[in-house]
């Protein structure tokens, strides 16, 4: 475990975070929104504010954890942007995108974009105790509430004004979905994250909503699994099995049950992560990877970047919940032996492959773009650490 923990942390400090300092835009602010599978960074590429975001926890939380001066400087310089760029000054929230200088290029407001804006703010402020970033989140959460809500959970696809508005950003495999397994699994994060630094009773009540709705809603216990997409009321529209979300929200719901401190929730849930992380166990673990997911029944083989990161994570977390299960450290173990051989670009001057087929073989997507971000790659490096490295 010590072996791993400090192959995980080298990865950190000596790849993952020069890689990110390196996409710094100093004419403009915020980091560079693309480089291709070429290496080439466009700087005239749209910024993704949720790519911002999460470049803000990353730096961040390495602060937390490494305590090293410039990681809080690179966690500076993603709070200005987003403070002066990505927020809406008249509508409220966060854009969807705005163009490399800064300008809005998409003002989509999204429910997701605002979790994640919550989840960086939350940590930002943990790391330099900013009272105002602590503000910046609360104030989103409560347009959250007043705009995104329905009597049955979290809407999600608003125009500029908060005009609800087609869900394409969200939704996959040929349906659009009002309501989406991904984005109730991101505000109870961010959430989560913002309940740990504020106490907020208010917050607390939220998450405990958005647990029951898991349980009773997303969950399918015939199944064994998450739904994906849903109608309204939480009808589930496709058969679609997201392996790399179920790994990912066992991990996190257990994190959120560990803050929120709550014996009743902690009873109801903590079996049903159990099951979810013993299903994806033996489902989607294929040698020493794990598939993307099954829609119809049938599995589809790529290996994915954040599929694989949370996968590490996902069975660290099961082996720690019952340190019996030795098999899931092992799992943990050659995950991360995959991921060396097989998603570490060997390329200087990259980071990770999006993806490569069942062959190993590296899919030509960019390294960098909205959604391809240090937030997986790099959470699970810091949990690992966190976990097994003392």
């Amino acid at each position: 475990m010590q072996k791993f923990a400090e192959e995980i942390r080298s990865h950190l400090t000596g790849r993952l975070i020069p890689f990110w300092e390196g996409l710094t835009d100093e004419q403009y602010g915020g980091f560079y929104g693309y480089m291709g599978y070429d290496l080439k960074t466009d700087p005239t590429y749209e910024k993704g504010c949720i790519l911002n975001s999460r470049i803000l926890w990353f730096f961040s939380n390495a602060y937390l954890l490494l305590g090293e001066e410039h990681l809080k400087i690179y966690a500076e310089h993603a709070y200005r942007f987003l403070r002066e760029h990505c927020l809406d000054q008249e509508y409220g929230g966060v854009y969807w995108s705005v163009a490399h200088d800064g300008q809005v290029c998409d003002s989509t407001k999204h429910t997701y974009n605002q979790a994640f804006a919550i989840y960086a703010l939350s940590s930002y402020y943990d790391a330099v105790k900013d009272a105002h970033a602590l503000k910046l989140a609360q104030d989103l959460q409560a347009l959250i509430e007043e705009k995104c809500r329905d009597s049955q959970g979290y809407l999600e696809a608003f125009n500029r004004s908060f005009e609800p508005e087609e869900n394409d950003k969200l939704s996959e495999n040929g349906v659009i979905a009002e309501k989406t397994m991904n984005t109730l699994l991101h505000v109870f994060e961010a959430y989560t994250e913002l309940y740990r630094v504020s106490r907020d009773a208010k917050t607390a009540e939220r998450l405990r909503g958005m647990l029951d709705i898991i349980a009773e809603k997303v969950y399918n216990p015939e199944l064994g699994r998450q739904e994906v997409f849903f109608d309204k009321e939480w009808n589930p529209l496709i058969d679609l099995y997201s392996y790399g979300h179920d790994i990912e929200a066992a991990w996190l719901i257990d994190r959120g049950l560990e803050v929120l401190g709550d014996p009743v929730y902690t009873q109801k849930l903590s079996p049903i992560t159990a099951e979810i992380t013993d299903h994806i166990y033996d489902r989607a673990l294929a040698g020493n990877s794990l598939l993307n997911e099954a829609e119809n029944g049938v599995q589809d083989p790529t290996r994915v970047w954040w599929v694989q990161a949370e996968a590490v994570v996902g069975f660290v977390n099961g082996w720690q919940k019952n340190p019996r299960e030795k098999r899931y450290l092992e799992a943990a173990e050659a995950v991360w032996e995959y991921i060396k051989a097989h998603l570490i670009d060997p390329r200087e001057g990259s980071e990770w492959f999006w993806a490569v087929d069942e062959n190993g073989k590296p899919l030509e997507k960019p390294i960098v773009e909205p959604w391809k971000c240090p937030y997986h790659n790099g959470r699970m490096c810091m949990e690992v650490i966190r976990r097994l490295g003392n």
